[in-house]
């Protein structure tokens, strides 16, 4: 085991970690955000109107006008931002490398990225199929323009650096964190699966459906990709869903209570959250039992296993 045992090697001081999570959120809010700044600061000089839409809804980027693939893609600069002053920061800070914080060696596992989106990817196709055939009014089909071929190229391109910093954030820096403070597998699990729950408690969902009703879908996605990052012994089986799932909304469904909004295929008109939470629930099961097979994980019994590691080889400074 590797992933969450190389985190002893390096520099673990709690200072350490507030640091480095202080600075990829002042790179990706100011110097991620220049883009955004500009686009306000124009629209707002020749349409003064839209300064008070602005105050009034900060995250609203459609009060500037502007095409909806031009919108996702001034959302997600800020994630490119992020992952860069991560990956500055992760040697001086913690005296890991950035490949390390993937899955504790020197080398990423490309292989096992895209085998897992392309998983996530079909199992989101039949449950899209599915629901297509048993509710079809719910469904509008929104785009069939050249700019939904425009809105795959910007997905693909940005949304990996979005999922990827969530997941180099989560399943990959803090878990390891948590591992060396607990010298445990579930802890870091859980907590990591909380925090990343309490993030998206922010999301116009959130808004729309209430706090209860999707934090089951948030602590559920973060339980996924945590169980299958320590299953794998590294984050690239997380990066490759969590990659997968969000290019799949950007281009095939979208709804007006999604964070991601874009010029997708089809509209969803109506969203039942334990519906979605079901649904989710399934394909998360199947999706464990597939890659289980494909990769020839351990039983999952492996959660509660206790981290052992050389104490000279832990760094506190």
């Amino acid at each position: 085991m590797n992933h969450l045992e190389s985190a002893f090697k390096g520099k673990n001081s709690f200072w350490r970690y507030v640091v480095m999570l202080a600075g990829v959120l002042v790179a990706s809010n100011t110097i991620g955000a220049i883009p955004l700044f500009i686009a306000y600061a124009v629209k707002s000089a020749n349409n003064p109107e839209v300064i008070g839409k602005i105050a009034a809804n900060p995250s609203d980027i459609s009060v500037l006008g502007f095409d909806p693939n031009i919108g996702l893609l001034l959302m997600l600069i800020p994630f490119v931002a992020g992952i860069a002053a991560f990956v500055l920061l992760i040697k001086p800070l913690n005296g890991r490398s950035f490949k390390q914080t993937i899955n504790g060696t020197n080398s990423i596992r490309w292989k096992r990225f895209f085998i897992s989106g392309i998983v996530w990817a079909i199992l989101s196709g039949l449950y899209l199929i599915i629901y297509l055939g048993i509710d079809p009014a719910n469904f509008t089909l929104n785009n069939k323009s050249i700019t939904l071929l425009y809105l795959t190229i910007i997905s693909i391109i940005f949304i990996p650096f979005q999922a990827g910093f969530e997941e180099v954030l989560f399943r990959g820096y803090l878990m390891q964190g948590f591992a060396v403070l607990a010298r445990n597998r579930w802890f870091p699990l859980v907590t990591t699966s909380v925090f990343f729950g309490l993030l998206h408690a922010f999301n116009p969902e959130v808004k729309d459906f209430g706090f209860i009703t999707m934090m089951p879908q948030y602590l559920l996605f973060g339980f996924v990709f945590g169980i299958t990052s320590i299953l794998d012994d590294g984050i690239e089986v997380a990066m490759g869903a969590h990659t997968a799932n969000n290019i799949f909304l950007c281009i095939f469904v979208t709804n007006s209570s999604s964070a991601l909004q874009t010029s997708a295929l089809y509209v969803q008109k109506n969203v039942f959250p334990w519906i979605e939470f079901s649904g989710l629930l399934l394909a998360s099961v199947i999706f464990i039992i597939v890659l289980k097979l494909i990769f020839r994980w351990k039983t999952i019994s492996c959660l509660w296993d206790k981290i052992y590691k050389n104490e000279e080889t832990l760094q506190t400074a």
